[in-house]
């Protein structure tokens, strides 16, 4: 470039000499040198231009120059040829360049002063750099890039690029429909169900249940296959999984139709394994969500999605199994992990009640006879079974009650939890005494959550069963004791299926029956059992406070009142459980101050699944009892929610 500029100059420095210098010369040799000096000043003058011009010249003569122009209008021209639309937009939006692609697919019949934002319905400051945006315009999809410019005077530009990826997402969205699924079907207690059936009947059933299956395949272009009495494999694309899914699965509602003998009609358990990498690990998460939805109770079907599992019905009440096989074969295998441990701690779920504290006693009491140590954790001062630990500590010594702080301290690796009337992580007495202790074992009857212990060595689960006191009272028939535990824990185990069959009321079966007769047996005394079920005249007249303020919707009872008092949790079980002796209503609403947030305790007479209700709210539990916890909320807006939940939940019964 040097070299350019310097021949530049030269040859205009000859040009000077040869238009200037050499005339003057020849002028002075004619006229005399006299008249050189006259005539000096003009030639300077002539020169002086003569470099104006060449400068100006020269600059507009250089490479860079004509260089710079043929690659702006290159640039131009490129980008207005360009197959990808691109517009360049300012900061309010408004549009001032765009290419010929963009004007035909995003201008058609738009008036040419459209802001950025009418035009797309997106505000342009929301672009980021190096950050990609979906947008879906006219049918098509584009995936937006943008890139911004700071102009000389700070002000930004952005220049917009639109990549229509319509074909890439219909064939991302054809693979993931047309990606099959494993779907395992099992009838709910065949066998207890079959039990007195006659071989007609079995025959007839069998073939209606075929004929339902086939007609829920139809259309689908998969499979089903028989592989048991009760249970059947099938395998289907994706998009009609979603369509099954949509309508709730409406052959949970067709099995309900089919009737054994003229009494007795069948439910199914549906688990969904999709997203599987392969078939085989499809069918593994069929495996787990059947699981699933066996634990909650049947009568539904579970799908396990990315972000968690999705139940669809779940209506009718479970079905009890009468075998006490798993009963005994459990029991024996507890025993031996008892006896191969060094301390046992047996614990239940926050706020425990007569059910949890009754179940805890009752395992400890029976460690007791064996000669292990056992205690029970328990925070104290939480407890709503006070008077239930004060009636044990005073007929024995033997069984501790410790704070979580000092188990937690005392626990080791050859030490045993067993977890009893909860399987989810969240409400543990004491998160981190599991944590802890490596060898857990779980004993629940509520219809499994989503975020329950996965590690238990020994996972006894039972969503059939009236309470965890029940449970508890079947396994210690099993255990080899020299002799029965004493009557005060009896009393416990039978306090606890008190509490949750509402005086032998709610959710009783044979089982449940059998067990209380056991206990009675053993030195069960009822009315010892009643007096632990007593109240104070304060408390009474609390309880008869929140029923007063109920509000009748649609056959549910909703109380909602600012409680102060540090037996709120129990009363608002109490006076959940009394709304249901209203005439006309079918389920119970307590909502309470709970902390900084709101609680609510649900219950129901079988026909309203209270737990549906409040695993809308976040919460859980059984059938006809349940709770949810809504922390950061008000009175007025958690009620405000829970109606929303209960209009969808009662659309969704009419639809059904």
């Amino acid at each position: 470039m040097k070299r350019n500029k310097a021949a530049f100059f030269l040859i205009l420095s000859v040009l000077m000499l040869f238009g200037t210098g050499i005339p003057f010369v020849i002028y002075a040799a004619i006229n005399g040198w006299n008249g050189f000096a006259f005539s000096l000043m003009p030639a300077i003058i002539f020169s002086i231009i003569m470099l104006v011009f060449g400068i100006g010249v020269q600059d507009k003569l250089a490479p860079g120059h004509f260089m710079n122009e043929a690659v702006q209008e290159l640039v131009g021209m490129s980008m207005r040829r360009l197959s990808v639309p691109v517009v360049l937009t300012e900061e309010n939006g408004r549009i001032f360049w765009y290419n010929d692609k963009f004007k035909g697919q995003f201008l058609q019949g738009r008036r040419k002063n459209t802001t950025f934002q009418e035009l797309l319905c997106m505000n342009v400051n929301t672009l980021m750099d190096g950050h990609d945006m979906m947008l879906e315009h006219q049918g098509r999809k584009y995936r937006v890039h943008s890139e911004t410019i700071r102009m000389n005077d700070s002000k930004k530009v952005y220049a917009v690029q639109f990549v229509e990826i319509t074909d890439q997402v219909r064939l991302q969205n054809e693979l993931r429909e047309s990606r099959p699924c494993v779907m395992l079907m099992v009838i709910d207690g065949y066998d207890d169900v079959m039990q007195y059936a006659k071989e007609s009947e079995k025959a007839q059933v069998s073939a209606e249940v075929e004929v339902l299956l086939e007609n829920f395949m139809a259309g689908t272009k998969g499979v089903v296959r028989k592989i048991d009495n009760d249970q059947f494999y099938a395998v289907m694309e994706t998009r009609y999984l979603y369509s099954a899914m949509n309508k709730r699965f409406p052959i949970l509602d067709e099995a309900r139709k089919i009737c054994v003998a003229g009494r007795i009609r069948i439910t199914f358990s549906i688990g969904v394994g999709i997203g599987g990498t392969s078939l085989e690990e499809s069918e593994k998460i069929a495996r787990q969500s059947l699981d699933m939805a066996l634990g909650r109770g049947g009568d539904q079907a579970a799908v396990k999605m990315e972000n968690g599992f999705n139940f669809y019905g779940g209506e009718s009440k479970g079905v009890e199994k009468r075998s006490k096989a798993m009963i005994r074969s459990m029991a024996l295998a507890l025993q031996e992990m008892i006896e191969n441990s060094e301390h046992i701690y047996v614990m239940g779920h926050r706020f425990g009640d007569l059910d949890a504290i009754g179940a805890a006693c009752g395992m400890a009491g029976a460690i007791a006879l064996m000669g292990k140590p056992a205690s029970v954790v328990v925070r104290r001062q939480s407890c709503l079974a006070g008077n239930l630990i004060d009636r044990i500590k005073s007929c024995d010594n033997l069984l501790r009650f410790i704070e979580p702080e000092q188990a937690v301290m005392q626990a080791n690796e050859k030490s045993l939890l067993i977890v009893v009337d909860t399987h989810n992580k969240d409400i543990l007495e004491s998160f981190e005494l599991y944590q802890k202790v490596h060898n857990v074992v779980v004993i629940d009857h509520h219809r499994k959550n989503v975020n329950y212990i996965e590690n238990a060595a020994l996972f006894h689960h039972e969503p059939y069963a009236s309470s965890a006191s029940e449970m508890v009272t079947e396994l210690i028939q099993y255990f080899r004791l020299e002799k029965d535990i004493p009557a005060a824990y009896a009393d416990a185990l039978l306090a606890g299926i008190t509490l949750d069959t509402k005086n032998f009321v709610m959710r009783t079966g044979v089982r449940t029956f059998e067990a209380a007769a056991y206990l009675r047996r053993i030195g069960a005394d009822t009315i010892q059992v009643k007096s632990l079920f007593s109240d104070t005249i304060s408390m009474y007249q609390m309880r008869s406070q929140i029923v007063a303020h109920a509000e009748i919707f649609k056959n549910n009872a909703i109380s909602a009142v600012k409680l102060q008092n540090s037996s709120c949790r129990l009363l608002a079980a109490q006076a959940a459980d009394e709304l249901l002796s209203i005439q006309g209503v079918e389920a119970s609403f307590v909502l309470y101050l709970d902390g900084n947030g709101v609680s609510i305790s649900a219950r129901s007479l079988g026909k309203v699944n209270v737990q549906l209700i409040m695993e809308a709210l976040g919460g859980g539990g059984h059938q006809t009892m349940a709770a949810a916890q809504l922390p950061s909320a008000t009175l007025q807006d958690t009620k405000e929610r829970l109606l929303q939940v209960l209009e969808t939940y009662e659309a969704d019964r009419y639809r059904n």
